[in-house]
């Protein structure tokens, strides 16, 4: 996979071997790394996917209906996830509700995916009818077949760029919920324990945090606790 995607970038740039690509780029500060990073991420997702995450966390919107939501989705990828979030919340919260969604990713063209908000309308399959009517808007004419999220899902969305190994995260207030599935598999143990820390930090006492349904950290119990399948509880 690693040769596949990175023997991409040795076509664009003219690099003859990867030895020679990568001594370029370590010696250098452009906007290639973003290339070399975009090229080795994987970004798997869908609208509503693993279901019964979305289900738990509407419950626990309907629990504070006046609160102001600050929820934060790490691996946003192309934007489903993000969209699917902001759904349920309206769905949840009402059209007025105070809900707010960070949602990063380390890949800039995912992330310009996902702000555009724009699908083909065969990614839509798994929306009901009446969520495909009430947030999104088919395309006519030269869109046919393509579909665009409404500007009230796209409005509750701040989208950004973080690495979530590095210590630079950019937020000022803590969060009420973070969702970060199917990330941290790629991570190893000592990693992982980190960007969990980093996690806890940003998120409130009692907060929730979603994790993907291979990802189990229950060896850190000292920072959360096991609420459901897959969903911990900030200690």
């Amino acid at each position: 996979m690693v040769y596949s995607r990175l023997s991409r970038r040795l076509r664009e740039t003219g690099y003859s071997s990867f030895h020679d690509y990568l001594a370029w780029l370590e010696n250098h500060d452009g906007p290639e790394w973003q290339e070399f990073v975009n090229a080795l991420t994987t970004n798997l997702t869908a609208f509503f996917r693993e279901q019964h995450h979305f289900e738990i966390f509407a419950s626990h919107l309907r629990t504070k209906p006046s609160h102001s939501w600050r929820v934060w989705c790490n691996a946003a990828s192309t934007g489903e996830e993000p969209y699917s979030i902001v759904m349920t919340a309206i769905e949840a919260l009402g059209q007025n509700a105070s809900f707010k969604l960070t949602a990063s990713d380390i890949d800039s063209r995912v992330l310009a995916t996902a702000a555009n908000g724009v699908y083909r309308l065969d990614n839509l399959k798994g929306l009901t009818p009446d969520r495909m009517q009430k947030f999104f808007l088919k395309g006519k004419g030269s869109n046919a077949g393509m579909a665009r999220a409404k500007p009230e899902l796209r409005r509750a969305i701040e989208f950004m760029s973080v690495n979530l190994i590095r210590d630079d995260w950019p937020f000022k207030e803590p969060f009420d919920v973070v969702f970060c599935r199917n990330v941290m598999i790629y991570f190893d143990a000592p990693t992982q324990r980190r960007v969990l820390e980093r996690i806890h930090r940003v998120l409130k006492p009692g907060g929730m945090l979603f994790v993907g349904h291979a990802e189990n950290f229950s060896e850190s119990k000292d920072l959360f606790t096991l609420r459901g399948k897959t969903v911990y509880e900030r200690r």
